[in-house]
């Protein structure tokens, strides 16, 4: 029997996710056609790649291997498809400052393919936060920047959104709210809450709070995504964090679950900024172009704001 994608991509969801219920959800499809594509796959490598668990789907030794090896694929593909018609022999330098969640969850995969795929162009990468990278581009000492654009309100600057990252409720494992669907802040409330203040996590978490009669019951402050997902999974706590930042399991090897909340929650956006009315140069319009094109952006969508 033939491997394909399609069985790589429900693999790869179950993995994260840890229930068939929530990949299907994600890959929008059947949960039993999840069912039949994961079993399909383990009769083509031979081996169980999950342990079906009253908790969910974990993955077998086997299955941990194979993980790392599906991501490779699927990551050769998505290149090999979207990425043929970027002119490879584009030279030259660009200066590129991220925030840290985008650093620590986003960036490095694509520095690499950009990397791969441009030979010629010099990428010099900063760390800062996003008071010294709008004031970094709009004096020129960096080209451009991949941040959280929802947190961007600078008029002198242009912002480009790639993906919108949902946040969900953190519980551990068996944590009675899993019995529902989706809960409201009413009841995230009475449970203890860890706080993330990390990149405006704490100001963009009290903007949607304070619309509402409750406040979470803040029994820690953090700048730690490691140290959230730790509490999270040691029962000592909720967080309410983006599907970006989520993994299935804490450091100690426990379970993570994610629960949506009924409010709206405003997503997590992540994208490219620059200062407005500055002409890009090659290697800032083909870094531009490599996540236009790997986020299928059409065309040069960009909210341009401009000074008064």
């Amino acid at each position: 029997m033939a491997l394909s994608i399609r069985q790589l991509k429900y693999f790869v969801a179950t993995a994260e996710y840890g229930q068939v219920s929530q990949a299907a959800i994600n890959q929008n499809i059947s949960q039993s056609a999840i069912t039949a594509a994961i079993k399909d796959l383990e009769i083509t490598v031979g081996v169980p790649l999950f342990n079906r668990t009253t908790q969910g789907m974990e993955l077998t030794a086997p299955g941990r291997q194979f993980l790392s090896h599906a991501y490779e694929i699927l990551a050769k593909i998505d290149e090999a498809v979207h990425l043929n018609f970027i002119d490879s022999d584009v030279e030259g330098e660009l200066v590129v400052a991220a925030t840290y969640t985008v650093i620590g969850y986003f960036l490095p995969m694509h520095i690499e393919r950009m990397r791969r795929l441009f030979p010629k162009i010099q990428v010099q990468l900063f760390e800062m936060n996003r008071d010294a990278i709008e004031e970094g581009l709009l004096t020129k000492r960096y080209d451009m920047s991949v941040l959280i654009t929802s947190n961007i309100v600078n008029p002198m600057l242009t912002t480009e959104t790639l993906l919108s990252s949902v946040r969900r409720l953190w519980v551990p494992a068996q944590h009675p709210l899993l019995r529902f669907d989706g809960v409201g802040l009413r009841e995230i409330a009475q449970e203890p809450y860890i706080m993330l203040t990390v990149d405006e996590a704490a100001q963009s978490s009290m903007k949607y709070w304070s619309r509402t009669p409750f406040q979470p019951n803040v029994i820690l402050r953090t700048s730690s995504v490691e140290a959230v997902r730790s509490m999270v999974a040691n029962n000592q706590g909720v967080a309410i964090l983006s599907d970006m930042v989520h993994r299935p399991w804490s450091l100690e090897g426990r379970r993570i679950e994610t629960i949506n909340v009924q409010e709206q929650i405003p997503a997590m956006d992540i994208g490219l900024a620059w200062r407005a009315g500055s002409t890009l140069t090659p290697a800032m319009q083909a870094f531009r172009s490599y996540f236009q094109q790997t986020f299928s952006i059409p065309g040069a969508a960009a909210h341009e704001k401009f000074a008064d």
